[in-house]
């Protein structure tokens, strides 16, 4: 008997999952897609399988803007064991040596003051940045070690949450692109102990947080309960992710002008940057950016039905 195809739903939103510990995010995104039936999914950017927390998942036109998330500050909760390296720098890799941990509060908290604000991290190997079309973590795997540029990240806050020797607990608050576990070895190197990462979890992307998170055994009883529908009002509103922009509201002839990949002009817009859209209905249908002339290009449009 043939298989029938299933026919996947065509919504629009975003989830913020509470990832579990052990699944990839793309496996996690999946999941969450074949549960809600959708049709179109993209997550906003990977947490390694050992992190857990919050993992924002949009769909159908909310993929058009899941750029600006994976761009967002992030937020995390990380257990630092001194005194043991690893491969990969986090608790799941092969360990490479153990050193006796003779570190005090005082020398920890003088070596984190020396990684607030602008630092400069080399990425790791076991990491998706790709050389020459190859994720970096399947070159790791093969044994092989590739030379990494350095790159800026800024670390907003760094404090201490607890200290039991080997553990110190802490949290940080830090930019685009930062690997935790890179800013865990080079502190535990810089107090002459190594260190990895023994726990992640993520309690801030952007303007998402870990009080707007749902896990995953919340959404899978949902779904048994009352189906695929019964998992939308998880869903949170296409642009929720953008809701620090600037909100421009046009006219029912800019609409549809602006709609039809027109510049036009608003009452009210700033001099620059980029600003949210939405039409005399209140209906948000895009985002664009104030040209030099002061009208609004759109960037990315809402498709309409």
């Amino acid at each position: 008997m043939a298989q029938v195809k299933r026919i996947r739903r065509k919504i629009d939103g975003i989830l913020v999952l509470d990832k579990p510990r052990g699944l990839t995010s793309n496996a996690a995104l999946q999941k969450i897609r074949w549960l809600l039936n959708a049709e179109k999914a993209g997550h906003t950017g990977s947490l390694d399988p050992l992190a857990t927390g919050v993992l924002p998942l949009c769909f159908g036109e909310a993929t058009k803007f899941s750029q600006y998330l994976l761009d967002a500050d992030k937020g995390y909760e990380t257990l630092m064991h001194l005194g043991v390296t690893t491969a990969t720098g986090d608790a799941e890799g092969e360990v490479l040596e153990r050193r006796d941990v003779s570190v005090d509060r005082d020398a920890l908290e003088a070596v984190l003051s020396r990684f607030r604000g602008e630092i400069s991290q080399i990425p790791p190997m076991y990491s998706a940045l790709k050389r020459d079309g190859q994720p970096l973590y399947k070159l790791a795997r093969a044994g092989e070690v590739v030379e990494r540029e350095p790159r800026s990240v800024t670390i907003g806050r760094l404090d201490l949450l607890s200290f039991e020797p080997p553990f110190a607990r802490l949290s940080v608050a830090c930019s685009k692109g930062t690997y935790i576990r890179t800013l865990v070895e080079d502190i535990g190197q810089a107090l002459g102990a190594g260190a990895h990462v023994a726990e992640l979890r993520r309690t801030q992307a952007g303007p998402f947080s870990l009080d707007q998170a749902i896990s995953l055994e919340s959404l899978e009883q949902a779904h048994a309960e009352g189906g695929s529908e019964a998992l939308d009002r998880f869903l949170l509103p296409a642009d929720s992710g953008l809701e620090h922009w600037p909100l421009l509201q046009l006219s029912e002839h800019s609409s549809y002008y602006w709609l039809h990949g027109q510049p036009v002009r608003a009452p009210q817009a700033p001099k620059f940057g980029m600003v949210r859209v939405q039409d005399h209905e209140g209906r948000f249908i895009g985002i664009g950016e104030v040209s030099d002339d002061g009208r609004i290009a759109p960037r990315r449009l809402i498709r309409s039905e």
